[in-house]
């Protein structure tokens, strides 16, 4: 079992969430936004080839004369995916970024597994395949570096990514990696009932001070650059990173995702209290 104390007692104060579906005697206990076959009727759709005719209603047929099918929201089981990034960028700044990022992905899965589920933590890192881990496994995770190479997207283009259908899907990056928001998302929701999107920064990756003439590096490409950080670059940068939030933003928006930026400075305690139950990703247990 983990022994960090703040992960505890934040576990201890807040639950996932998630709708329940009062169904008793059914695998899952939670319902996503995509349509499937559990109890609970949502709409109807007009009957097209390949649907199930066990879902045609008969009874609107008789009245329209048009064959209608009705959908189910899809019931979602206890099972949970939290993807980590675990590359060079995630350790910028000082300790708290990749503290917080071990703590959040540990936090989920604890969670998830008090669902009576058996939830996946996976560290995106540059062992391939991609090797999951259980709730034995968070002190493992917690000893692992943040050191991989390959980002979100490159590990999506070798379908490196074991993502399972139906169930919630969790996704813990800086996003600061050359990406398109609109493919990365719908790559990311295809076939998750739910996908919670949780960008993680630093104080400094949030809102930058002025530094003078500083030589940056890129932590995972290696390439260096010369760059005067004064308030005309800063406001330059974040121009851009407000840019990616909100399309990252209306990407979920549109997948029927939740999409939320933390500061890993805050720690964890007020991530919870703050912003994640703001977003609906915990409420108070």
């Amino acid at each position: 079992m983990l022994r960090d104390p703040i992960v505890q007692r934040c576990l201890d104060g807040f639950q996932l969430g998630l709708p329940r579906v009062p169904i008793s005697g059914r695998s899952g206990e939670l319902l996503g936004r995509g349509t499937g076959s559990s109890l609970e009727f949502q709409e109807y759709r007009q009957y097209m080839p390949g649907d199930d005719i066990r879902h045609i209603d008969w009874s609107t047929y008789a009245r329209s004369d048009q064959l209608m099918v009705r959908l189910y929201r899809e019931e979602i089981s206890p099972r949970t995916q939290i993807f980590v990034d675990a590359s060079r960028s995630m350790n910028t700044g000082e300790q708290a970024k990749p503290l917080v990022a071990r703590q959040l992905g540990a936090l989920f899965c604890l969670l998830s597994a008090r669902l009576g589920g058996q939830p996946q933590l996976v560290p995106l890192n540059d062992d391939l395949p991609l090797r999951p881990l259980g709730v034995d496994g968070l002190e493992q995770f917690y000893q692992q570096p943040f050191s991989a190479s390959a980002t979100l997207p490159e590990l999506l283009d070798k379908q490196a990514l074991p993502l399972k259908p139906q169930g919630l899907r969790i996704v813990i990056s800086d996003f600061l990696f050359p990406h398109d928001p609109e493919a990365l998302i719908r790559r990311l929701a295809a076939g998750a009932s739910v996908l919670w999107i949780v960008q993680l920064l630093n104080a400094w990756e949030a809102n930058p001070t002025p530094l003078g003439g500083r030589r940056l590096v890129d932590i995972e490409a290696g390439s260096e650059l010369d760059l005067q950080i004064d308030q005309r670059t800063i406001q330059v940068y974040l121009n851009r990173l407000n840019a990616l939030q909100t399309e990252l933003q209306r990407q979920c928006r549109r997948a029927h995702a939740t999409f939320v930026t933390l500061s890993a400075d805050s720690g964890l305690e007020t991530l919870c209290r703050g912003e994640l139950s703001a977003a609906g990703v915990l409420r108070a247990a």
